[in-house]
């Protein structure tokens, strides 16, 4: 069993989900810039955001890890020159990568490179000559890795390296599975002319498909989405990770909305902090078992397609794909911030389109606020005490932190 705890790595696609993940604890967060990483559909930074995201993770005891795992062409070589620069003025930890440009280039400039699962490294020989030549010490293993590969691989490595190399396995423990290989499936190239290796997928696996013969005579395959698989979640074996040996657990969820990053965050985070604080107790595998139960619960909240053991457990066969989002709360937009009053911390909240009431849990989100969330303790109108807001009326609320005109309100049920 491995001695250093494992960290949580979340996304984040835009400033707010980066104040959700750090609020939620996340050890380490990893981001992209416009142009160039697998999610090009996310929000992302813009190149000159890089000081502060770096900033905010370092001021949060976080690490910053920037994406940089498409493939490049010709002629923008000269742009990744200037990002890999921008990134190491910043002090970014390290960049996520695979293509021989960026690793040449990065090693260049003394910045540090996590082999992304776009390489699929998934033995040992493979991992040891990107460590001799390019001097990568961090691997994102091929997603269709099983656990006792993980320990296979790390057993090897050790064998042949020996401890000194200090080599790190990061896995993808949470969130969007893809049918093919990661980003080298061709589907949304030749549907829609946009690259997954880009990282403009526009999922059209994702879809309801059937097949009709010549004739017109046609059947839905199964259920329809046959190529578009649940999430992964790791949750039910994740003590298994921990005692493979594994230095990294990644949530994915870039394109995703705050609270998923926030729930999923704080559910891994509270798992690993109460294993390996707890697990010598002789009552630890009953209390353990009951905290994986609620924190299922809780990942059922936000967005899902239900969820899979991926190929951690072997190869899944059977029922595996899903027909959408299967999140049990709902997300509803309340009303927006009208005043703040910072001596009392107290928001005045104007109730535009769904009631709120003692109770509930809110959300409170804003471009330089961040991501913000309680449970709604009490509430006035006119100066009273009330049980519940309708739409139309003006409320102050006591909040956690400082709110901003205009930031919006939510209600998670």
């Amino acid at each position: 069993m491995q001695k250093i705890i494992p960290e949580i790595m979340s996304p984040a696609g835009d400033f707010i989900n980066l104040s959700a993940a750090l609020n939620a604890g996340a050890d380490a967060i990893y981001f992209g810039v416009k142009g160039f990483n697998m999610r090009a559909g996310a929000k992302n930074f813009e190149l000159k955001d890089l000081p502060k995201v770096v900033n905010m993770c370092h001021k949060a005891g976080a690490r910053a890890y920037l994406t940089l795992n498409t493939i490049y062409y010709q002629g923008e070589l000269k742009k990744l020159d200037g990002i890999l620069k921008k990134a190491k003025s910043a002090k970014l930890d390290a960049v996520i990568a695979w293509d021989f440009a960026v690793l040449a280039k990065a090693r260049e400039y003394g910045v540090e490179v996590y082999l992304s699962t776009q390489a699929s490294i998934s033995n040992a020989d493979a991992l040891c000559e990107y460590y001799e030549k390019f001097g990568i010490r961090r691997f994102v293993l091929a997603r269709e890795c099983s656990i006792d590969d993980i320990i296979t691989l790390r057993r090897q490595v050790l064998k042949r390296l020996g401890k000194s190399a200090d080599i790190k396995i990061e896995v993808f423990a949470h969130g969007a599975m893809c049918v093919s290989q990661s980003g080298r499936c061709f589907m949304s190239t030749f549907a829609c002319g946009k690259s997954a290796n880009r990282g403009e997928c526009l999922q059209p696996c994702r879809r309801e498909y059937e097949i009709r013969d010549a004739n017109g005579n046609g059947f839905v395959i199964g259920n329809g989405y046959v190529m578009s698989p649940q999430d992964l979640c790791t949750i039910p074996f994740i003590e298994k990770l921990f005692e493979a040996g594994v230095d990294s657990l990644k949530i994915e969820g870039r394109n995703r909305n705050a609270e998923y990053v926030a729930i999923t965050t704080r559910t891994y985070k509270a798992l690993r902090d109460f294993y390996f604080a707890n697990r010598k107790a002789k009552d630890f595998k009953e209390r353990f078992e009951v905290l994986k139960k609620d924190a299922m619960q809780e990942l059922a909240k936000v967005f899902n397609r239900g969820f899979s053991d991926g190929f951690f457990m072997g190869k899944p066969i059977g029922d595996w794909t899903s027909a959408g989002n299967q999140a049990t709360a709902k997300k509803t937009i309340v009303g927006h911030i009208v005043k703040f009053f910072p001596k009392i911390s107290v928001a005045e909240i104007s109730v535009d389109v769904a009631s709120m009431s003692i109770g509930e849990r809110i959300q409170i989100e804003g471009d330089s606020t961040g991501f913000v969330e309680f449970n709604l303790e009490s509430m006035q109108a006119d100066g009273k005490p009330i049980q519940t807001a309708s739409k139309g009326m003006s409320v102050g609320v006591k909040v956690p932190q400082k709110l901003r005109i205009g930031d919006r309100v939510y209600k998670l049920a």
